[in-house]
């Protein structure tokens, strides 16, 4: 047991999780081998959890932890307003601090524009804040989403789309 008082990114422990699964979730349609597998985790209501798993392939856990038959990696989820970034934020202090469910492996965070065009200021210093602990991704504002024409991801999306196993 640690008993030091440090804190920061340096007790962040990236990698593949390495203990067993209890037996393999079904895989995504479009997954090919060797992918790994990831339960997306929205940190607040509406955060686009349901649309990247649709996307990225993954498990859809919605606002909750992954139970027994999800991936144990997890991606959090949230949009680029201010609340989003409080409620991921919050979360991903969960898991600094040793809270979130033992078996639970924190791959990253997924930022989804809440609108298009550039972020304020005061949101992009937040983000920033936000990658100096963790690896960020970030979608953008993809309007034929809004109408349920999902498709391929968004090229700006490339390194969210390798780690997930969705680049084709």
């Amino acid at each position: 047991m640690h008993t030091g008082t440090r804190q920061g990114p340096e007790i962040w422990i990236r990698g593949p999780v390495t203990t067993p699964e209890p037996g393999p979730p079904p895989e995504p349609a479009h997954a090919h081998a060797g992918a790994r597998r990831f339960s997306w985790v929205g940190t607040h209501g509406g955060a686009g959890v349901s649309t990247l798993a649709a996307v990225y392939g993954g498990y859809d856990s919605g606002r909750a932890w992954p139970g027994p038959d999800g991936p144990p990696s997890v991606l959090l989820v949230a949009r680029t307003h201010a609340a989003g970034l409080d409620a991921v934020a919050a979360a991903v202090e969960v898991f600094r601090h040793g809270r979130a469910p033992q078996a639970l492996d924190l791959e990253g965070v997924v930022l989804v524009a809440d609108a298009p065009g550039r972020l304020p200021r005061p949101l992009a210093q937040r983000v920033r804040s936000l990658e100096s602990v963790i690896d960020v991704y970030r979608v953008p504002w993809v309007p034929a989403w809004r109408l349920g024409e999902l498709g391929r991801p968004p090229r700006e999306t490339a390194a969210l789309a390798r780690l997930t196993g969705a680049a084709r």
